[in-house]
């Protein structure tokens, strides 16, 4: 009889990888980690589960590890980890519609990993926002807050409260994110680094049944 797998894509080493891994073979699964560098996860080699090196950015290479894999085990189940970038996510979700399996959709997590794109469809459903603007070089940094006005924040550079703090920020752009999942053989570009700017918004941050004051960008 086959064994049953639970295929894990990249893992998490402060304890939720480990957990899962335990979890699975609580309930009589194989716990196989699918990962660019498995050796990073000590606990796949403490656990003596199964890991496999591929590109996990990559998911014509995912596909076809869990095809190998689907020839001697019943996949029942996969899942996956992200540390800064979660586009991870929505490979999990291709891998499962692929395979038929229980997962999450993953138009609607790319959708949400976009902060730009998240803003415009939380607008279009009538959520009051902040004004933003994307940037996509240091002449579109300079007009966004021309239009928007001081204050300024925006994700991975932070508040800016004049003209100058945001002028140091004119002259560079976030590092490149991560690319996107390739697929159907081709090979996508890097995304050109972008910058999404926001209008300062005040209120109440809300933390479990805490009320603390404070101002915030407002970011989903």
């Amino acid at each position: 009889m086959a064994g049953r797998a639970f295929i894990l894509v990249e893992g998490h080493p402060r304890g939720n990888g480990l957990r899962d891994v335990q979890a699975a073979k609580r309930l009589g699964l194989d716990p196989t980690t699918q990962s660019a560098d498995p050796a990073q996860y000590d606990y796949v080699a403490a656990e003596r589960s199964e890991s496999i090196r591929v590109d996990t950015d990559d998911l014509d290479a995912l596909i076809r590890e869990c095809c190998q894999l689907s020839a001697t085990y019943d996949v029942a189940g996969i899942t996956g980890f992200s540390g800064d970038d979660e586009s991870v996510y929505a490979a999990v979700g291709k891998l499962c519609r692929h395979f038929n399996l229980p997962g999450p959709d993953p138009v609607s997590i790319e959708r949400c990993c976009d902060q730009f794109v998240q803003r415009q469809l939380l607008a279009e459903g009538g959520v009051p926002m902040p004004a933003y603007r994307l940037a996509a070089n240091a002449t579109d940094v300079e007009s966004s807050a021309a239009e928007i006005g001081l204050p300024v924040s925006s994700i991975g550079l932070g508040l800016c409260r004049n003209a100058d703090e945001w002028a140091e920020h004119t002259t560079y752009l976030p590092k490149p994110a991560r690319p996107s999942i390739r697929s159907s053989g081709s090979s996508s570009p890097m995304r050109r680094p972008r910058l999404l700017a926001g209008a300062l918004a005040a209120g109440a941050r809300h933390r479990g049944l805490r009320d603390a004051p404070c101002q915030h960008s407002g970011v989903a």
